[in-house]
């Protein structure tokens, strides 16, 4: 089976976010799905990816995932957008659940970007890292210290 998904980023995707994961199908019928996304850095995504357990190749044209039995073919369109065709072993529930994966793995690989971002910008602005907790749903914690300014 083919099906192909739209990654709408969630900024653009106020009709969507009411459906949440809309279908079609093209020319040739192949399933065509509209599924709503955070998704635009290539790093980052190649990174969810590869939490996923995938097989990740990156070339100039795109990013190809493989899993067991199912391949996806992230290509960029018009305004950053990205787009995936499934490929394998995969039906319009399936190929939604893996881009949700994907989605969720995403988002969590954002959170380190910025936790590490503020780890390594916060002694020059003058913080120091007191204490850091992760809860249960995985939110971060961070309690900095003002360095007291000797003059």
């Amino acid at each position: 089976m083919s099906i192909s998904l739209l990654l709408v980023p969630l900024a653009v995707a106020t009709v969507a976010a009411v459906r949440g994961a809309t279908a079609d199908r093209d020319e040739r019928g192949h399933i065509i799905c509209q599924v709503q996304t955070r998704m635009r850095d290539e790093v980052l995504l190649t990174a969810a990816l590869r939490e996923t357990d995938a097989v990740v190749t990156v070339d100039g044209q795109g990013i190809v995932a493989a899993w067991d039995r199912v391949q996806a073919n992230f290509q960029r369109g018009e305004n950053d957008v990205w787009s995936a065709h499934l490929t394998g072993e995969v039906d319009e529930q399936r190929a939604v659940d893996i881009i949700r994966a994907v989605d969720a793995g995403y988002g969590r690989q954002v959170q380190r970007a910025v936790l590490d971002r503020l780890r390594e910008r916060a002694p020059a602005a003058g913080l120091r890292l007191e204490s850091e907790t992760v809860a249960d749903d995985a939110s971060v914690r961070m309690v900095f210290a003002v360095e007291g300014r000797q003059s």
